[in-house]
């Protein structure tokens, strides 16, 4: 950036070579140094300022001009090669991202296949256990009934046979009543009046039976 100072000192050699070419043709043996220094206080006086550059109002076009420059540079440069490649960066990382994501949404997914299987597998058991016990609770069942029916069968044939030969004896023993008592009878009897014949004994029992 020039400034309007800088410019100004710039003159000042020409000015000198001026006043030396004057000098010259005028034949005056002058010290050349004498109207520099004079110039160059001249213009130090008029021109110097305690004002820093950038503040100084002179140098804003200048520096709005390298600010536009600056900022134009910058912007192909962060368009061109920064936002690129942060782009890329950013694309990777959703990349990344994204197949992790999957990964676990699958790795989701076959742990929710594997639970259903599991509980499957689990109510399957569950209800095939319980067929199994009510099946063997069945078979039990009519096991037991089969030797109840089988017990309580035999108990009857045995009752039945056991009543047939009570009554089998009680009529065996109906049979012999008469006899019994016609010899009881007769064996009393003999022993009061002696000896008495079987046919009035066991006509007499009949008679008394009847």
């Amino acid at each position: 950036m020039v400034t309007q100072a800088y410019a100004q000192e710039a003159e000042i050699p020409a000015e000198e070579h001026a006043g030396e070419a004057v000098q010259v043709v005028d034949g005056v043996h002058a010290d050349p140094t004498e109207g520099t220094h004079a110039t160059t206080e001249a213009h130090g006086d008029d021109h110097h300022s305690d004002v820093f550059p950038p503040f100084d109002p002179a140098t804003f076009p200048s520096q709005l001009l390298w600010l536009a420059i600056t900022f134009g540079l910058l912007y192909v440069l962060m368009s061109r090669l920064a936002l690129p490649r942060l782009g890329g960066i950013l694309e990777n990382r959703k990349a990344l991202i994204d197949a992790d994501l999957a990964a676990a949404d699958a790795d989701r997914q076959k742990t929710d296949a594997a639970i259903a299987a599991y509980e499957k597998a689990l109510a399957e058991a569950k209800a095939k256990a319980q067929g199994i016990a009510t099946e063997t609770r069945s078979a039990i069942q009519a096991d037991l009934a089969s030797k109840r029916n089988a017990v309580e069968t035999e108990l009857s044939a045995k009752v039945s046979a056991a009543e047939a030969r009570i009554a089998q004896t009680k009529a065996e023993a109906l049979t012999h009543v008469d006899d019994i008592a016609t010899e009881t009878a007769q064996a009393v009897v003999g022993q009061i009046v002696g000896d008495v014949p079987a046919d009035s004994v066991r006509a007499a029992v009949a008679k008394v039976k009847g």
